[in-house]
């Protein structure tokens, strides 16, 4: 037996597990909502787009106390929450200016928040479907630079962004179902 599972506390699974659907479902709404509004910077956009990092702080903070229950110090997700911190300050700003610039901020956040990911992932593999969490990070990473290379054409939208958010969802989904398949014993 895999010695970090055999030591993990029952209720971190649970709780990630949790986490993990309520991810799947804010993302597939926030996706649905901002697909609305991708060829504007509208007050509901805007909101949106903010919305969306704060959201990522808050999972990771619960993700943290879930952490410290078990006793792992979490380091990951501590950088998690300062680059999704930088990121609502930075998308507030770059909201003010214009869609290619928010294109770009949301890349950099995507790049640096997808490698902060795999690795949470790598590490926690133990614990059972983080494969997906390991993919969404590698895909987030590569995303955030088509972004800001998006944030230079013609007609940027941030249409895109919702598919992304969608996915990364789908990923979340994904570890959950795993997360509870891994806990049975299945």
């Amino acid at each position: 037996m895999d010695t970090l599972l055999s030591t993990t506390s029952p209720s971190v699974p649970l709780t990630l597990r949790k986490l993990y659907f309520l991810r799947f479902a804010f993302a597939a709404v926030w996706a649905a909502l901002l697909f609305t509004t991708a060829d504007t910077l509208g007050p509901l956009s805007v909101a949106l787009l903010v919305i969306y990092p704060l959201f990522d702080v808050a999972a990771a903070i619960v993700d943290v106390r879930s952490a410290k229950a078990n006793g792992d110090t979490a380091p990951a997700l501590y950088v998690n929450i300062a680059i999704s911190s930088l990121a609502v300050i930075g998308l507030a700003l770059a909201a003010t200016s214009g869609i290619p610039d928010v294109l770009r901020i949301w890349g950099v956040w995507a790049v640096a928040s997808g490698i902060v990911q795999l690795v949470a992932g790598t590490v926690r593999r133990a614990l059972g479907g983080q494969w997906a969490m390991i993919i969404s990070g590698a895909i987030s990473a590569f995303a955030g630079t088509s972004f800001f290379l998006q944030a230079g054409s013609d007609d940027p939208t941030l249409g895109n962004l919702a598919g992304y958010a969608f996915l990364g969802g789908v990923f979340f989904l994904i570890s959950a179902l795993r997360l509870k398949r891994a806990r049975n014993g299945a």
